[in-house]
């Protein structure tokens, strides 16, 4: 167990993992939190008496731990994320850390082994149940699971520290009413069909205080997908149909239909952002994921007829570290951006979608454009327009960006959604 824990551990090492973070990983017992089994990527169940149970618990991967029908709606996330998140978090002993979405308490028990004081919220009754339980046979003390909503965000008490399992649209009210002055989140928030993980701090001046009836914050599934210059734009960019666009090559419009109830603040919000990386996780139900005028389409689980209407320009392609920076900088500057999956392909990839959502182009890591559907030519457009602003801005990664948030969505629920990215300068990245 030693060795597998060893090697389980230089797995998840990325850039490193600081010295109490990696202590936790190597003996906090991950196998206690899906001691029932689970399934893997593939769809296998696999159980505490098959052969390749440990070998896999002890893999950076996500771990399914519930189904509804054949979807995911609870699991063990992928543990290189996990360390991502966490170090951005930056916890000291004694802080008191909400998180949304408990999971299978993993993740809240690797928070507690750095010495925080851990309240886990989880809106499945049976999922919170099963992570106390973990919690108790693991011996992990420091961590409270309570069943709650994940928008309200539980009882109300004060905390230095929020991080969130679940991927939302925007940060609800009550998360900011329940946190420090001085204290941040870490929230992977939807941006172009994924979820990049931002590192959210308050600002002067502090939101409002907004109430609303209870609502499904709903189930965590994370895990990583591949995405995922010039000076710095101007404060208070442009705005094209509702959406911010940097000055630059004109980028040509797709026609946009958004349907559903919502407002928009036109305030500035107190709060700015920082990308931590990307990430993949299952959509919140309720005002969490609600769609809102600034909202990327929804992802096109397959484009189908795809024509090569330009051919690759980059040698060497993209690296996966390159095209989620360029996937992110599309996303800020186009609202039809979203990611698409190719049949017979296992990667998904940067795609500008159509009116229909089943038809438009996608842009490959090697500057090739796809495109089917009777707007292919114009999504098409769209695409290369994108990617030569990206090129031209010297190639921002995920990281050079600032953003800032605004109130939208319902009056009653309404959430801080992001609705301005700034380029920091090259010489500041």
């Amino acid at each position: 167990m030693e060795d597998v824990r060893r090697r389980y551990l230089e797995l998840i090492r990325g850039d490193g993992l600081s010295p109490t973070l990696a202590e936790a990983f190597a003996t906090v017992p991950r196998e206690v939190f899906v001691a029932d089994g689970f399934h893997r990527r593939d769809g296998r169940r696999v159980v505490p008496a098959d052969p390749e149970y440990l070998p896999t618990v002890y893999s950076d991967d996500v771990l399914v731990t519930k189904l509804a029908g054949e979807v995911p709606v609870s699991s063990s996330s992928q543990p290189s994320l996990m360390a991502a998140m966490i170090e951005a978090l930056d916890v000291a002993p004694g802080m008191r850390v909400l998180e949304i979405g408990a999971g299978t308490g993993y993740n809240a028990a690797l928070l507690a082994s750095l010495g925080a004081v851990v309240t886990t919220v989880d809106v499945q009754a049976d999922v919170a149940a099963r992570a106390r339980s973990a919690l108790a046979r693991a011996g992990i003390a420091g961590v409270r699971v309570e069943t709650a909503d994940g928008y309200t965000g539980g009882p109300f008490e004060r905390y230095d520290r929020i991080i969130v399992t679940v991927g939302v649209a925007g940060i609800s009210p009550h998360w900011l009413d329940r946190l420090d002055p001085d204290g941040r989140l870490i929230v992977p928030v939807g941006h172009g069909g994924i979820h990049p993980v931002l590192d959210i701090r308050p600002v002067s001046g502090g939101p409002p205080v907004s109430g609303g009836p209870p609502v499904s914050g709903g189930p965590p599934v994370p895990g990583r997908h591949p995405g995922p210059g010039g000076p710095p734009t101007q404060d208070g960019p442009p705005i094209q149909d509702g959406f911010p666009v940097f000055s630059g090559p004109p980028v040509p419009e797709v026609r946009s239909v958004q349907g559903g109830r919502a407002v928009q603040d036109a305030r500035t919000g107190p709060l700015t952002a920082t990308v931590v990386c990307s990430a993949g996780f299952m959509s919140a139900a309720g005002p969490l994921g609600a769609r809102h005028p600034r909202s990327h389409p929804p992802v096109a689980s397959g484009l189908e007829g795809l024509d090569e209407v330009s051919p690759a320009r980059w040698k060497p392609a993209l690296d996966a570290e390159a095209y989620r920076g360029l996937w992110f900088a599309a996303a800020a500057w186009h609202h039809r951006v979203s990611h698409a999956s190719i049949p017979g392909r296992e990667q998904s990839y940067l795609a500008v979608l159509d009116d229909s959502g089943t038809g438009g182009a996608v842009v490959l890591a090697d500057g090739a454009i796809l495109a089917s559907g009777p707007q292919a030519e114009r999504c098409a457009a769209v695409g290369t327009a994108l990617s030569d602003r990206w090129w031209a801005l010297d190639r921002p990664s995920m990281n050079a960006w600032r953003i800032g948030f605004a109130l939208v969505g319902d009056p009653a629920a309404p959430i801080w959604s992001p609705t301005r990215w700034t380029l920091t300068p090259p010489a500041a990245r």
